[in-house]
């Protein structure tokens, strides 16, 4: 009997540990341990934010996974020991033979001053439903969506929240009063996609009468003066701020010596092994150098869904001696939403040579609507 241990019940862990449940023979275990009892589904907080969905609508119990024979873990993880592959548990210990680390990117907005008082993190369940209840009682004034520091999840993600905003407020007939402006501490929107992407999507942010400024890394914020300082010495005034935290690997990571010097845990970037036999990671909480830009793989659900097939089938391999060894190809694809329900695509090759190979699809009703639906998929599929 073998026991793999899945850490994390993002995308990635639900992805490898239902996928490793449904191809092993049932005298193996698979454990998935997670803190939370509820699975979020972190592309529709967006939705959320507007109004246009509600918590308990994109949320399921991680409990359902027990029904396919998943072993479900609810509790703290306080340490983990890569070289025995062992997890402690609330003071109990999970000794595996394989251990997928799929605990994904802590939001760290305590390490900003005053940005946690200062707005609303849309990246959490409560801080896009208090953003929500916030934007409704602004009549008039300058909304700033703001990307705090890099590198961060779900790189479409600022361009669409800006995007979102923008529209809503000119649904309500506010736009003429509303000011709403994006800054971000990358040089321009999705770089790892390439200049002719990147400056495709300041084009449709732009045209909407949102203010682009990159190169802006958050310093602090006064939550008196409503006040945002960056690095490079400017300042901006706000009204109503919609933010992204900062993002580090969790402590217990950290701790267990499994990150490198990006801060993250280095792994094979075709098979998501790290350093220690037995031992992958998966998902925001892996680094991945794309080494002919010199940038990291961008941090995003997609990633981890294919990451967790690929660590899923070959230690079903490894185990069972079946099937083909398996390579992750760097292959990705987001909708982002454009607002008046309409969405654009982009997809292609992140690990292409000599640069990511990405195509951007313009906004489309139908490619909004093909969002809804893999909304709609993705939490009938796995629960």
């Amino acid at each position: 009997m073998k026991t793999i241990a899945v850490l994390g019940g993002g995308i990635g862990g639900i992805v490898a540990a239902s996928r490793l449940r449904s191809r092993l023979p049932r005298e193996h275990r698979v454990v998935l341990v997670e803190r939370d009892p509820t699975h979020v589904f972190a592309p529709s907080l967006l939705w959320l934010m507007i109004g246009e969905r509600t918590g308990e609508a994109i949320s399921r119990p991680l409990a359902a996974l027990g029904k396919r024979g998943v072993e479900l873990v609810h509790g703290t993880i306080q340490a983990i020991d890569a070289t025995s592959r062992a997890v402690r548990v609330d003071g109990n210990e999970i000794r595996a033979d394989y251990l997928v680390i799929a605990l994904g990117a802590d939001l760290a907005p305590q390490t900003i001053p005053g940005l946690a008082e200062g707005g609303h993190n849309f990246y959490s369940l409560q801080g896009a439903a208090s953003l929500r209840d916030a934007r409704l009682k602004l009549q008039a004034g300058r909304v700033v969506v703001l990307v705090s520091a890099i590198p961060y999840k779900c790189p479409g993600a600022p361009n669409e929240a800006a995007m979102l905003l923008e529209a809503d407020f000119r649904r309500r007939g506010l736009r003429d009063k509303v000011q709403v402006d994006l800054y971000t501490a990358e040089p321009g929107p999705m770089p790892v996609a390439g200049p002719v992407v990147s400056a495709a999507l300041r084009r449709m942010i732009e045209a909407r009468g949102i203010g682009y400024h990159p190169d802006c890394t958050t310093t602090s914020v006064d939550p008196v003066r409503r006040r945002i300082s960056f690095a490079n010495g400017e300042t901006a005034a706000y009204d109503l701020l919609a933010y992204i935290p900062p993002h580090r690997a969790p402590q217990v990571v950290r701790d267990a010596g499994l990150c490198g010097e990006t801060g993250w845990v280095p792994v094979d970037r075709r098979t998501l092994e790290t350093k220690f036999p037995g031992v992958y990671a998966i998902g925001d909480v892996a680094g991945i150098m794309l080494t002919a830009i010199g940038r990291p793989l961008p941090k995003a659900g997609v990633f981890a869904h294919y990451e967790a097939e690929v660590v899923a089938d070959n230690i079903v391999r490894a185990i069972t001696g079946k099937g083909s060894p398996r390579e992750f190809a760097g292959d990705g694809a987001c909708f982002i939403e454009a607002g008046d329900g309409k969405a654009g695509y982009g997809a292609g090759n992140f690990f292409a040579e000599p640069a990511p190979q990405i195509k951007l699809r313009a906004p489309s009703r139908m490619m909004h609507w093909g969002k809804v639906a893999f909304e709609k998929y993705w939490l009938f599929r796995w629960f």
